[in-house]
């Protein structure tokens, strides 16, 4: 039993460096538009990697200690709830890339507007990926509900974000092109944020057994 717990220990351990690892990302990612840092910008996508060797360590730990301890409900769920985790996890990953790559694409073009609502989506989904992780460590209920509550903040954030490139897409066509590049990169943090209620959600059900729609 106490090898168990100490792969238990040693899951939640990953689950954190696995969550550092696509906070780093997000943040990289926003420094990158922010300052039209094509380097940055490279740099998150060998973070990406290094998030997927994570969620590939993580789940080959779940695996064997669902085959190895055969766990009793609780622990059950903890490591069901887990390899869930991991997948959205990876997801962000991949979509702090996305956004890098949009920004390697513009490649330091003048912006057609002072970036404000997209930085502070950014760190609206940095502050749910970290309190969905550590919801999921401390086995904290109110935490988790705090994440998807917070969700409403970046929803309204990517409302005006889209509200002020289509305005100035109709001020002048000629804006188009990169409105939409910063549509889709606002798109990406927001759907970060979904994947971080996701998380939000696994640990309520590891803690209660019940998903948040029962």
């Amino acid at each position: 039993m106490r090898r168990f717990d100490e792969q238990l220990m040693e899951l939640n351990d990953k689950l954190l460096e696995m969550g550092a690892l696509i906070e780093k990302a997000i943040t990289l990612t926003s420094q990158a538009l922010i300052e039209q840092n094509v380097v940055l910008a490279k740099k998150v996508i060998e973070v990406e990697v290094e998030v997927d060797q994570k969620e590939k360590e993580i789940e080959a730990l779940c695996l064997k200690l669902l085959l190895q301890q055969q766990p009793v409900a609780k622990d059950l769920r903890l490591i069901s709830a887990a390899l869930k985790m991991i997948t959205d996890m990876e997801r962000i990953g991949d979509q702090a890339a996305d956004i890098s790559e949009i920004v390697i694409m513009m490649d330091g073009a003048p912006y057609i507007k002072k970036l404000e609502h997209i930085p502070q989506m950014a760190e609206a989904t940095v502050k749910m990926v970290s309190n969905s992780i550590d919801a999921f460590i401390k086995k904290d209920l109110e935490l988790s509900q705090s994440v998807l509550e917070y969700d409403d903040v970046v929803d309204d954030l990517f409302d005006r974000v889209k509200f002020d490139l289509i305005e100035l897409i109709r001020a002048d066509n000629a804006n188009g092109e990169q409105a939409i590049d910063l549509l889709m990169i606002a798109k990406y943090f927001e759907r970060i944020g979904d994947h971080a209620c996701n998380i939000a959600e696994w640990v309520v059900y590891s803690i209660t057994g019940k998903s948040v729609s029962d």
